[in-house]
């Protein structure tokens, strides 16, 4: 006997963090108070994606989309919509009556989108393997097993033209050839998951909401290069992931979907997580090794190469939760299938962190080819609080900012890099025109100088002297040969670094140089801040003109730096103020400015 209405909850860490899981609970309950639980399933999903407006429940089969649920609206959802029938109006994401056949879809948030790596997220519980299999998991894997040569799977992959999308972009189908080829009888297949950029979330998200599509696609891999055994490191920073992934290899082995004798075929391979402490170096791949193996996590010389000598010294194919959560895809519907997506320079699609100071930031996956525009301002929703589109910095830390002038760029590994950016992991932040260029780019240098392990001095004097100068920029004793230096140290860094942290760290520095110098100059010879930013560089001025005298600044000031007698013009202490920017928070007629 079915269910009259089946309820999705967003289990995601973002929508977790926001009570859902009591969300979930409650629902239970309710449904059990209510004396319908025979009528309703409650399942905890994945990440939709539309992390703005989380917590996010949707119910089937009305396609309901209800947002930002709190665990006291439980009662109205069993109460009205399961037992009445009535959508619960308030809670709607479109708070307008449907129209007929209107779905999830149709939302702007959703309608460019196409999900296939997110494919299963949000839509089934990845704490059940059945509802993998309801979705046509493991089919790929049967198929693999029992009508394809370990030939045939890589050939597969190299129809496809997948990349990997750890931010290299390297040919998936030549590394696992590479791997094959390689001499000996033990080989390892690793999957990176030491997911690091600010604000990206990918990777965990995907693990999180479908953790089998990764065990899969190791096994598949396993079986085309002749590998028997595979490691997933994870940050240990990813504890919901880590539960589910745990939880999904438990009961992939008791359906005899790992370990000895898979289904029967003769072929044995099973998987193990390894912990990663948290170290950004450890994404390249090499330090990364070296962390399995139980050393401190410092990238090697190269060649040779991972797929020849890899964990242990043997061959070892290395990709990334993305790259992996393609591969089933691949292998269930063909390769010449999933290359009709995308580019010719790059097929399928790109899961991005859509972040900063964007109105719907969330996870999002579209074909390879749309636009930056597209993303930002049409899944996106544009820019917050009425605010002047200024920036996107893509490829996090490694990458670059891309301005107004190249907002109709497609998204492909060519595309970015020849406006000076990068596709990275996907980490995509928005930036507006109260963000401050310089101190952007001081932000992912001290991010990358804390996370450099020091091993080459390229990265670890020169990040350090980037951020420097910076710094100095920063608080206005910048001068115009900082210019030139931070240059110079770039290209030095780019040349002689030891690994791809090191040789991308000066990114962002020569990005904001080339497309904001008009910023920079200001901080040098105007000694002032465009975006009122970098305090030593502002001053708040009130307008007599504009000021009433109402005291609300004076009163909020937290140092006293501000005087003037009630209903007239007041002013400022410019050696008491430290420019925390709560007197033009707080002044009701716009007479507080920054200079």
């Amino acid at each position: 006997m079915g269910f009259k209405n089946y309820i999705l909850v967003c289990g995601g860490t973002g929508c977790e963090s926001s009570k859902s899981d009591l969300i979930y609970k409650t629902l239970i309950e309710e449904a059990k108070s209510q004396g319908v639980a025979d009528q309703v399933q409650v399942i905890k999903t994945g990440c939709f994606g539309f992390c703005e407006q989380g917590p996010i429940v949707k119910i089937l089969p009305e396609d309901s989309f209800y947002v930002r649920v709190k665990p006291e609206d439980a009662r109205d959802l069993i109460a009205e919509h399961v037992i009445k029938g009535r959508e619960v109006t308030r809670l709607l994401y479109n708070k307008t009556p449907k129209k007929p056949l209107e779905e999830v879809e149709d939302i702007q948030f959703y309608q460019k989108q196409l999900r296939v790596v997110l494919r299963n997220c949000g839509e089934i519980d990845p704490e059940n393997i059945y509802d993998y299999i309801a979705k046509d998991g493991y089919v790929a894997l049967e198929k693999a097993l029992f009508e394809m040569s370990e030939d045939d799977i890589i050939e597969e992959v190299k129809i496809s033209g997948l990349r990997g999308r750890g931010g290299a972009g390297f040919p998936t189908w030549m590394k696992w050839n590479f791997t094959k080829q390689a001499e000996g009888d033990v080989k390892y297949v690793v999957c990176n998951a030491d997911e690091g950029d600010p604000g990206a979330y990918m990777d965990r998200s995907t693990l999180e909401g479908d953790p089998h599509s990764v065990l899969e696609a190791m096994t598949i891999c396993g079986k085309a290069i002749g590998a028997h055994q595979g490691y997933i490191y994870i940050r240990a920073e990813y504890p919901l992931a880590i539960h589910r992934l745990e939880i999904a290899m438990k009961q992939a082995r008791e359906l005899g979907l790992l370990g000895k004798n898979i289904l029967g075929s003769g072929f044995d391979y099973d998987i193990e997580i390894r912990l990663g402490a948290g170290a950004f170096v450890c994404g390249e791949e090499t330090a990364l090794l070296q962390s399995i193996e139980g050393h401190r996590g410092m990238p090697q010389p190269r060649p040779p190469f991972p797929a020849v000598k890899g964990l242990w010294g043997k061959p070892t194919v290395i990709n990334n939760v993305e790259t992996w959560a393609n591969i089933p895809v691949i292998i269930a519907k063909g390769g010449a299938e999933f290359a009709k997506i995308g580019t010719q320079d790059s097929r399928g699609t790109k899961v991005f962190a859509l972040t900063g100071k964007v109105c719907n930031s969330g996870l999002v996956e579209v074909p390879m080819g749309t636009t930056l525009r597209e993303i930002v301002f049409d899944i996106g929703g544009g820019i917050a609080n009425g605010r002047k589109f200024k920036a996107v910095q893509t490829g996090g830390p490694s990458g670059g900012v891309i301005t107004e002038e190249n907002l109709d760029t497609p998204i492909d590994f060519g595309g970015l890099q020849r406006i000076g950016s990068m596709m990275g992991s996907g980490g995509m932040i928005v930036m507006d025109d109260s963000d401050c260029i310089v101190d952007v780019a001081k932000f992912y240098l001290e991010f990358t100088l804390d996370e450099s392990c020091g091993k080459c001095f390229p990265c670890r004097i020169g990040g350090k002297s980037l951020y420097n100068i910076l710094d100095k920029i920063t608080i206005g004793n910048g001068t115009e040969e900082d210019i030139e230096e931070l240059r110079q140290i770039s290209h030095a860094m780019q040349k002689g670094s030891l690994c791809a942290l090191g040789q991308t760290a000066p990114n962002p520095v020569l990005s904001t140089l080339r497309y904001f110098p008009e910023e920079y100059e200001a901080h040098i010879k105007d000694k002032k801040c465009p975006a009122g930013k970098c305090k030593k560089l502002i001053r708040y001025q009130i307008d007599p003109n504009k000021c009433i005298g109402c005291t609300a600044c004076s009163r909020k000031c937290p140092v006293g730096a501000i005087s003037g007698e009630l209903k007239k013009p007041h002013s400022i202490n410019q050696a008491a103020c430290i420019k925390c920017g709560v007197c033009r928070q707080t002044c009701k007629f716009s007479a507080i400015s920054v200079e």
